[in-house]
């Protein structure tokens, strides 16, 4: 088993070196200059998709679920543990300064999203079964040569074992054991696996009672579930913030020193900080790894660029305004400095401000949002299996998924984080790769569709879909 470990721990080491750090945050610069950042200035335009302004559900346009119901899904796959306890990883092992660098992540992943998620709609390509379905690996499949192929494979591979609900189960049952089970009697810090065991049958039977729904259930859910939690959090982080209004700008300071210091790491390792802020930044908000244009390929519309400015609200949600929350919680309180790790460190931090209820408080939004990922994750991980082995196998895939979260329950955490942060590193390679050989196609089409916005186009009709953006087969690079 240690060697199992040893080996996983070194291919994730390996893949989360510099080279990786300058394909996401260097690919997301270039689509910031190749788009000259035009789409920012859209930003009004992607709320009223939101708001169901320009609806095509009327008129002939492909896709499953609505603008809104694609982005809580894709934030329900972005938007879970990664930023609680993933934050709290980021600083424990980076420092304060890691989180300027999962900064810079989700800005320059606003750009990479808006490109990923408009290839999502243009490139979309039918399965065994005939149904249009999105993701990189039809991205890839539809808009590149064959050459390119073995590219979605990989990420099809990698996707079916980086979205697996370990991370989410594993975490989820923690604090349901130090909040509810070890005060109550009913497990201890040393003796845990019957209660471990039990709360992820549990958690099976409940997560199979909505998968079977699939997408329109899970993005049902997650529409109502998420956008709520957002809310719910950024209120509880905001009285906690504000009983510590003396430390926010000596925490401010902090995060920016450390950045470029890398003082509280050990060794003052610099390079160590930015990549463990850009590996959690990823890990958070996936701009660049390709699992959230899934989702945002099941979009009713024929409108690339739709999909793709409201794909870049994702990274603003999800890093910029969550995680931000969760790592001025930890620094303001001081927990950090403490002996605690993951969702306990920030357990620690709202309980000191709500002593005797802040435990339960974080528990809502950790039940909330990992269930939610869990949900999402699946459909993730049975499309890419539909991809590499047909439709029909979806099934399979499902009763694996279920009995891996009773499994997440009773795992080694550094396990399932090597394992999970390697596929993701995986996942970004052909994501990034199709990206960037097709960007140029994504700003074309991104052009036409916003001289229609600045010519009033939209203003005069409630909605107008053009099957034409949709490039076909002959528009292969």
């Amino acid at each position: 088993m240690d060697s199992i470990e040893a080996a996983i721990a070194a291919y994730t080491n390996f893949m989360w070196g510099l080279p990786l750090v300058f394909l996401l945050v260097g690919g997301g610069f270039f689509f910031m200059v190749h788009s000259r950042l035009r789409h920012f200035r859209y930003f009004s335009h992607s709320i009223a998709l939101l708001k169901g302004k320009y609806d095509e559900s009327s008129e002939a346009a492909s896709g499953d679920i609505s603008h809104y119901a694609a982005l809580a899904t894709a934030l329900a796959g972005t938007m879970g543990l990664g930023n609680i306890t993933g934050v709290a990883i980021a600083i424990t092992v980076g420092g304060p300064g890691a989180i300027f660098w999962m900064w810079i992540t989700a800005i320059v992943g606003i750009s990479t999203k808006f490109y990923t998620a408009s290839l999502a709609i243009m490139f979309r390509g039918k399965d065994d079964e005939g149904k249009l379905q999105g993701g990189p690996m039809y991205v890839i499949r539809e808009g590149l040569p064959r050459k390119w192929l073995p590219l979605a494979w990989m990420f099809a591979i990698a996707g079916m074992v980086g979205t697996l609900p370990i991370f989410q189960v594993n975490q989820l049952v923690q604090i349901l054991r130090d909040v509810i089970a070890i005060p109550a009697g009913m497990a201890t810090s040393e003796e845990h696996f019957s209660f471990d065991f039990g709360a992820g049958i549990v958690l099976a039977i409940v997560m199979f009672s909505v998968v079977i729904g699939k997408v329109r259930r899970v993005s049902a859910i997650a529409g109502r579930m998420v956008p709520s939690m957002v809310i719910f959090y950024f209120l509880i982080t905001g009285v906690l913030l504000a009983s510590h209004l003396g430390e926010i700008p000596a925490m401010f300071a902090l995060i920016f020193t450390d950045a470029f210091t890398g003082e509280a790491v050990s060794g003052g390792v610099l390079g160590a900080v930015i990549l463990i802020g850009v590996q959690r930044g990823a890990f958070s908000n996936e701009a660049g790894i390709g699992t959230e244009s899934l989702a945002h390929g099941a979009a009713k519309t024929n409108e690339p660029t739709r999909e793709g400015l409201v794909a870049m609200i994702g990274p603003i949600a999800d890093t910029l305004i969550v995680c931000t929350c969760t790592a001025m919680a930890l620094l303001v309180t001081g927990v950090w400095e403490g002996g605690g790790l993951g969702i306990t460190m920030t357990t620690q931090a709202y309980e000191q401000v709500f002593p005797g209820y802040g435990s339960y408080l974080l528990l809502i939004m950790v039940i909330v949002l990992s269930t939610t990922t869990i949900l999402t994750y699946w459909y993730y991980g049975s499309k890419c299996m539909g991809f590499l082995f047909g439709t029909s196998k979806e099934k399979l895939y499902m009763y694996a998924y279920m009995a891996l979260i009773i499994a997440g329950a009773v795992v080694s955490l550094d396990v399932v984080i090597n394992l999970l942060d390697g596929m993701y590193a995986t996942m970004a390679i052909p994501t990034m790769v199709s990206t960037l050989l097709l960007a140029p196609k994504v700003k074309k089409v991104a052009s036409a569709y916003f001289a229609r916005i600045d010519a009033g186009e939209f203003d005069e009709k409630k909605s107008s879909s053009s099957s034409g953006t949709i490039p076909s087969e002959n528009n292969k690079l």
